[in-house]
């Protein structure tokens, strides 16, 4: 498979003094041409500084990075043939939506009638047909999305670059225009890096997700991958809000949970492990408790969200942190119930 973009060895320091901590250490990865990679991780983490280096608005201290088998590392954004869609969307409010989206075109002298009809091509791309005279003003935030997208898309560039893109979206929207951006992504076979802190955006919309931590890379792999075995505390407890709890892999290839025990999901060594579980992996159940099956649980607060009810019980793991699709069924706060493990949503991961 062709190589969209490449990371070798890359670190950033901003700065000239070499004592200057490192915002990037040594990171390497590769994004295959036509597919989307997510770049996900806290603030500050260093997401932002990689993407800004893929589009050459930020120099390496060291390393290589290559596009579309290219040796980019030091050259400017003009000469990558890259796009990137910014969080604010930066349209100019005086022109019209056709304008707007023709406007790199006119700067890289296309002529007019070609660049107005690639405009027009564009826009049907992001389903929005008929607004060519419209004005930044007279669009909902998703259709001023949608015209930024296809600003981006119009230059038909070998690597397409989202910096936090659906942030200023309300929820419902947010869930259309990553759907959106897949579709395109997908249909179109770009070569795509998306900058998120949201897990949820991360897992909707890659092929591999790149999680940092610190400047380098905690883990890297497919969305599956790294929901479901994590390598690290970090990336167990960023990747869909697991709580940890110490337990212990025994001999037989079983892990304690404290009163709880199962059977991994992958085989671990013997020892001191941690087990990360999702807020949808207990189950809630009544009667007598089962030996090694059930935790006693006791019921110390309640949200209702409408699809869900958050609780949170008292236990012998301490506070565990459930969310319930029963939503027929409210619990009372003091009620004492047993939680149970699901198969899925529970990781152990190695070193106590």
């Amino acid at each position: 498979m062709n190589t969209g973009i490449e990371f070798n060895n890359i670190t950033k320091r901003y700065g000239s003094d070499a004592s200057a901590p490192l915002a990037v250490k040594g990171i390497s990865f590769t994004v295959p041409q036509g597919t989307l990679a997510t770049i996900l991780g806290p603030s500050g983490c260093g997401k932002t500084t990689t993407l800004r280096m893929i589009a050459g608005l930020e120099s390496p201290t060291s390393g290589q990075i290559t596009i579309a088998g290219k040796d980019v590392t030091t050259l400017g954004p003009a000469e990558r043939n890259v796009s990137m869609m910014f969080q604010s969307y930066a349209l100019f409010p005086h022109m019209s939506v056709i304008e707007n989206v023709r406007y790199g075109l006119k700067m890289s002298g296309v002529a007019k009638d070609s660049a107005k009809s690639r405009a027009a091509e564009a826009l049907k791309n992001v389903g929005l047909v008929g607004f060519d005279d419209r004005l930044p003003s007279e669009l909902s935030g998703g259709q001023q999305q949608r015209v930024a997208l296809a600003r981006a898309l119009v230059l038909e560039p070998a690597v397409l670059l989202f910096d936090e893109p659906l942030s200023n979206l309300d929820a419902r929207l947010r869930r259309e225009m990553r759907e959106e951006i897949r579709n395109i992504q997908q249909r179109l076979q770009l070569t795509v890096a998306y900058v998120t802190h949201d897990q949820s955006e991360a897992l909707a919309v890659s092929d591999q997700i790149i999680v940092m931590n610190h400047g380098v890379i905690a883990q890297m792999g497919t969305p599956q991958d790294l929901y479901e075995r994590p390598q690290s505390e970090f990336v167990a407890g960023f990747m869909g809000e697991a709580m940890l709890f110490p337990g212990t892999a025994l001999a037989n290839g079983q892990v304690q949970l404290g009163p709880l025990t199962f059977t991994p999901r992958h085989a671990v060594a013997v020892g001191a492990v941690k087990v990360a579980v999702r807020p949808e992996a207990w189950h809630i159940q009544q009667g007598a408790a089962r030996d090694g099956l059930d935790l006693p649980a006791t019921l110390v607060k309640s949200a209702y969200l409408g699809s869900c009810y958050e609780y949170s019980f008292d236990t012998v793991l301490g506070r565990v942190f459930v969310v319930s699709p029963e939503v027929a069924m409210r619990l009372p706060l003091g009620a004492e119930v047993l939680l149970s493990l699901a198969a899925q949503g529970v990781s152990v991961v190695q070193g106590g």
